[in-house]
């Protein structure tokens, strides 16, 4: 699956939940997208939680930005680098990130990045 098509069928599932929660605070709404009540709830949001798996190591893995605003990507190609093609980044260039290069392929790996992912983060920037 190409990125575009991945994020816009998250941003369709997200924005489902969303619609069902609008009774809700916006700390409810936060709380709602916990990785433990996901995973229970909402099984379908993430094929990781079938495995009972995380995408980042931490303890309270919030998934409200599942699919974080500072990832860009273009399945055309972002830039060439030497003999390369970069498909995505991060906009940020966040200390956590790193690059995956697969063939001539090269990709964002955000899986150390937690930064969208805590109930602070998306307090801020969410909505």
């Amino acid at each position: 699956m190409q990125y575009k098509a991945w994020f816009e069928e998250h941003q369709h599932k997200h924005q489902n939940i969303v619609a069902k929660l609008v009774h809700r605070s916006v700390d409810e709404v936060i709380g709602y997208f916990d990785y433990e009540n996901m995973r229970i709830h909402e099984s379908d949001f993430c094929p990781l939680y079938a495995q009972n798996v995380k995408c980042h190591q931490i303890e309270s893995l919030n998934c409200y930005f599942c699919a974080c605003p500072h990832f860009v990507f273009d399945d055309g190609g972002l830039e060439r680098v030497g003999g390369k093609i970069r498909y995505s980044g991060c906009a940020i260039e966040s200390k956590e990130g790193r690059e995956y290069i697969y063939g001539n392929a090269i990709h964002q790996d955000c899986t150390h990045c937690t930064l969208p992912h805590s109930k602070a983060y998306v307090a801020k920037w969410g909505r």
